[in-house]
């Protein structure tokens, strides 16, 4: 039976390389997009419309190989017939509460994707207040198999084929699935990883301090979701708040207080921000992290003056686009994937000691979809499993009016408390409303 090879990208062996060093203590590496809805979805309709990818796409339904101990990791799929559509479950609750429950058991549900498919489908039925009775559909996924964009991506594509009855709307052109290989020569991809590599070393001279440095035992993943609403939209204040670099630097100062009321040094917190290596206003790929990195770098003590710190950081990361270290550091993941996961750790950044970052923070930016199933989209966010160390993260997304901020945790990292202080903080210091 012929086997086809789907490729890995850098940035997917990195997530995997970052899981290693948590092998042995049950960490989640999984991924869920939430797609809160104004009534129930039919899951059929659901499994109907993956169905109908697989035909064109195998990667929902691959598993994750490697041809010798020795060989290069790789996505694997047979032929369209022994490929199994991945079943969508259906579950009723009660309460909001008991949703919430359910999604963080999804959220620790590890997916082993040797053995299943990379990707799960859930449909949660609840009874709101005030009725009908709403539905949530969730995609779970391996981290490494896609970025939160790709997700949306995914979920745009079996939205397009639930609407058209019969084969594939594309008429014979597809969507790009995948991104298509970097076309320039080793020895100019060699110079630019190389360059990534010696300025790496320089970030990590000193190693990060995080709430998770010394958690040897983690517990669960746990999230919270917090929504603000929109005040003054029109306003440059508004504006520059919807900035990953002011995002940034209100995350920072709540973490800050963090850092103060536990005594940690004020070592600069080191903090990476993905860059997405699609083009600009256009869907790209679906599958693989399409994803570089910008490393910012801080001090917890230049966090009092948030619009001071956000000028300081914006021009950080200009430096870095000028100075091509964003693109090297794209370019020199893809290297990776010449090398064994044990040997890619040596060239990680603090993964000698796991001290890996400070804290993640990301922004998803807008949710691109009004409806899907047939059911109107309410809000939609994206959460992630954090690893122990740094133990927390923030992911900011905006759905219609709505700007999300999910706060990502592991037990015995930070409490609740924490959390509700630490959104608290960047609530007040952007200027939002809170909503729920």
């Amino acid at each position: 039976m012929p086997i086809h090879r789907l490729p890995l990208r850098g940035a997917d062996l990195v997530l995997m390389g970052m899981q290693a060093l948590w092998k042995d203590a049950r960490v989640s590496n999984n991924a869920l997009l939430v797609v809160d809805c104004d009534g129930t979805i039919d899951p059929s309709r659901v499994g109907r419309a993956l169905d109908k990818l697989l035909d064109m796409c195998p990667w929902p339904a691959a598993r994750l190989r490697r041809s010798f101990p020795w060989g290069q990791l790789h996505w694997a799929s047979g032929p369209r017939a022994s490929l199994a559509v991945p079943r969508v479950r259906h579950h009723c609750v009660e309460l909001r509460q008991d949703l919430h429950v359910q999604l963080e058991s999804e959220v620790n549900e590890t997916i082993d994707p040797r053995r299943e498919a990379p990707l799960r489908v859930l449909v949660v039925d609840w009874k709101s207040v005030p009725p009908p009775p709403r539905s949530v559909l969730v995609l779970t996924w391996f981290h490494p198999l896609m970025d939160p964009r790709g997700a949306q991506n995914l979920l745009m594509h079996l939205t397009h084929l639930d609407s058209e009855k019969g084969p594939a709307p594309w008429d014979g052109a597809p969507p790009g699935f995948v991104t298509r290989p970097d076309t320039r020569s080793l020895k100019e991809r060699g110079r630019l990883a190389r360059r990534s590599l010696a300025y790496m070393r320089t970030l990590m001279q000193l190693p990060p301090v995080s709430p998770g440095t010394s958690l040897t035992a983690p517990g669960l993943a746990r999230f919270r979701l917090s929504s603000f609403g929109d005040d003054g939209a029109d306003g440059s204040g508004a504006r520059e708040a919807r900035e990953i670099c002011s995002r940034l630097a209100a995350v920072g100062k709540a973490m800050a207080e963090l850092w103060e009321r536990r005594g940690l040094p004020d070592l600069p917190f080191f903090v990476p921000i993905a860059v997405d290596l699609r083009p600009k206003g256009e869907p790209g790929a679906t599958f693989g992290n399409l994803l570089a990195f910008h490393f910012a770098r801080f001090k917890p003590s230049e966090t009092a003056d948030i619009a001071h710190l956000a000028r300081t950081l914006r021009r950080q990361m200009a430096d870095a686009v000028r100075d091509g270290q964003v693109e090297a550091n794209a370019v020199a993941m893809e290297f990776l994937k010449y090398r064994p996961l044990s040997m890619m750790l040596r060239e990680l950044p603090g993964t000698r000691t796991r001290e890996t970052f400070s804290f993640n923070c990301a922004d998803v930016m807008r949710f691109p979809l009004d409806s899907v199933f047939g059911r109107r989209v309410l809000n939609a966010y994206h959460v992630p499993a954090v690893m122990p160390r740094p133990g927390i993260g923030i992911f900011f997304n905006r759905c219609e009016s709505t700007t999300n901020v999910v706060t990502s945790w592991i037990e015995g990292a930070v409490s609740e408390n924490e959390v509700a202080r630490i959104v608290d903080v960047i609530g007040k210091g952007l200027g939002w409303r809170r909503i729920a």
